[in-house]
């Protein structure tokens, strides 16, 4: 089984930063794409942002210009940069990692997720 471990969560104030981290763990042959998820209560679950194994980047319009998604593809691992954080963005945010190979056999995986409060 494939281990995605998160940190970097936290409270912060309105327009301070957090960097959330994830690192996937196992005898991993590669990964396809990486990302971040959040939910909020009472809210869908939305993918905040995506970034492919050949590095390019997705995001949803909320937050562009404000987060940015980077990986290390030698160390499994998946970052998220938060910058100049709103109130809005208090959520529980996760990792995932999709098309992870494993002695040949394809999984998907998800990191138990971290809380961001954004507050004064």
């Amino acid at each position: 089984q494939v281990q995605l471990v998160e940190s970097g969560g936290g409270l912060v104030q309105p327009g301070g930063s957090l960097r959330l981290s994830c690192t996937a763990s196992g005898s991993i042959g590669r990964i396809n794409a990486m990302g971040w998820y959040r939910q909020a209560p009472g809210n869908q679950r939305e993918l905040v942002a995506r970034i492919s194994s050949g590095g390019s980047t997705n995001y949803v319009d909320s937050v562009k210009g404000r987060f940015t998604i980077s990986r290390d593809n030698a160390k499994n691992m998946v970052f998220l940069q938060m910058n100049s954080l709103k109130p809005e963005d208090t959520a529980v945010y996760s990792c995932y990692a999709d098309g992870i190979t494993v002695w040949g056999r394809t999984f998907n995986g998800w990191g138990q997720g971290t809380q961001v409060i954004v507050s004064s």
